[in-house]
């Protein structure tokens, strides 16, 4: 390398660094902070903690390693957002909007779900029985409290700060459980940095699969989402935000991927297998953070919009008319933006609504989808098959907008389960719950059956478009 080339790059480097550094300045001055609650249930033979994910009658029986609510909170003079992370199954909307009723000062306040299967039923139905609830509604207004400390102690820590982005791409630490195979493989990371001392403030990390499940598993867990938050935290000495990305489809750790110290594949439903999963992933996002480059995070742009989706699955219906669904359901008005009379428990004729929420914060360059349940990665790269499967019930229905094309960056972050968990966000032209069936089974794939329909990611990505363009606006 010649002195003229080396002293070119320098000048081409500083010269970037002083770009951002500008931009920063016109963008106005950022400032972000960490919290961290203990949202880990009291065990008590008399009141049973419920574990949601798998079958019921699943009752607590230990603690294998404790849950938690983490926040990240950014300020752009007075204005401040929260982005927090719960261990949970899937935290529904009327939850998240009891803990954003005390924090009202605050302009947004996202808060998604891990999806682990081993933490408490915060939904209703992986109870003692099929016909009986598992909400244990102490344990709901736990977790809300402790999302308010968490975003308060994450307020009260912010310091002024720099950031930057970076991913990371690896396929082979997932698998794809439903055809036809789609992947999003790639992990996205945001590191916080003081600048005070140059030191990591925090890091988030937003990866793409379900959890491990540990067979015949009657332990709390964070799964190996908790491995990965906890060797992140230990390798770069501060807090670790974890947020799913697109796992529905179904997205979900490696089949035979990880051996043990004499060779032998480990199984895939072991916490043996949970500890070097969620060490695999921790190491991946060190790739990320390695190439990671500078990125502004403001203005702080907030854009969100709560909608009504068609309740489709009789299943849900009847969970709801049963009492095991407690979540509030509407009379469907025949507009996503008009909600309709609720519901009295015990009804399930007409077409019924549920409300939920789309978001898209614009962070300066950074460009976050928020989704509030399990979305198929199809939709977020347009992977869809061509043509359809000709068993799927709608093989000719329009392709809906994926993420890539409606987000104007590729500076992203797709964030699933984001304040509700409404189920499968499936595709329209891969429905599939009549006869002939796909691909020549015999039954259909499992995912349907926990979706609220077949016009949801539809709806979904209509409105995340809506949103984006309304940011656009001068």
């Amino acid at each position: 390398m010649s002195a003229r080339f080396r002293a070119l790059r320098a000048v081409v480097f500083a010269v970037l660094i002083l770009s951002v550094s500008i931009q920063a300045c016109l963008a106005g001055a950022l400032e972000a902070g960490f919290g961290v609650t203990d949202i880990t249930p009291r065990l008590d033979l008399k009141q049973p903690i419920w574990l949601a994910g798998k079958d019921n009658n699943r009752a607590a029986a230990g603690v294998h390693d404790k849950l938690f609510a983490r926040a990240i909170v950014l300020r752009d003079g007075n204005r401040k957002i929260a982005l927090v992370s719960v261990d949970s199954i899937g935290l529904p909307y009327p939850s998240v909007q009891r803990a954003r009723a005390e924090l009202k000062d605050f302009a947004h306040v996202l808060v998604a779900s891990t999806h682990s299967h081993e933490s408490p039923d915060v939904i209703g139905v992986w109870g003692p029985s099929p016909g009986v609830s598992g909400i244990v509604p102490e344990y709901l207004r736990l977790v809300e409290s402790k999302i308010v400390e968490a975003v308060r102690l994450a307020e009260s820590a912010a310091v002024s700060a720099r950031a930057e982005y970076g991913t990371a791409d690896d396929q082979s630490l997932l698998g794809d459980y439903r055809l036809p195979e789609v992947y999003d493989s790639v992990l996205r990371v945001l590191r916080l940095v003081r600048l005070s001392d140059a030191k990591p403030l925090a890091l988030l990390v937003q990866w793409n699969s379900h959890g491990v499940e540990p067979k015949d598993n009657a332990q709390i867990s964070r799964d190996f989402m908790g491995v990965t938050v906890d060797a992140l935290e230990k390798r770069h000495h501060c807090g670790v935000v974890y947020f799913q990305g697109a796992i529905g489809g179904l997205m979900g750790t490696p089949d035979k991927k990880f051996r043990d110290a004499k060779g032998k594949s480990l199984a895939t439903d072991s916490f043996d297998f949970v500890r070097i999963c969620g060490e695999a992933i921790a190491d991946l996002a060190d790739k990320a953070l390695h190439d990671a480059q500078p990125i502004v995070l403001t203005p702080l742009g907030v854009y969100s919009r709560p909608i009504m989706i068609p309740l489709d699955n009789e299943g849900f219906k009847a969970a709801r008319a049963a009492g095991i669904l407690t979540r509030p359901v509407y009379a469907w008005t025949g507009s996503h933006d008009k909600q309709g009379d609720e519901i009295p428990l015990g009804q399930v004729d007409g077409r019924q609504a549920m409300q939920t929420e789309v978001g898209y914060l614009r962070l300066g360059e950074l460009h976050v989808a928020a989704i509030p349940g399990e979305l198929y990665p199809e939709i977020v790269y347009g992977k869809y098959q061509e043509p359809a499967d000709p068993g799927a019930d709608f093989p000719d229905a329009p392709l809906e907008k994926p993420i890539i094309r409606i987000l104007p960056s590729a500076k992203m972050l797709v964030i699933g389960l984001a304040n509700d968990e409404i189920g499968y966000i499936v595709p329209k032209r891969q429905w599939d719950v009549e006869k002939p069936f796909a691909y020549g089974r015999t039954s259909a794939q499992y995912g349907e059956r926990n979706s609220l329909g077949p016009d949801t990611a539809q709806v979904l990505m209509e409105v995340l478009a809506d949103l984006v363009a309304e940011a656009s606006k001068p």
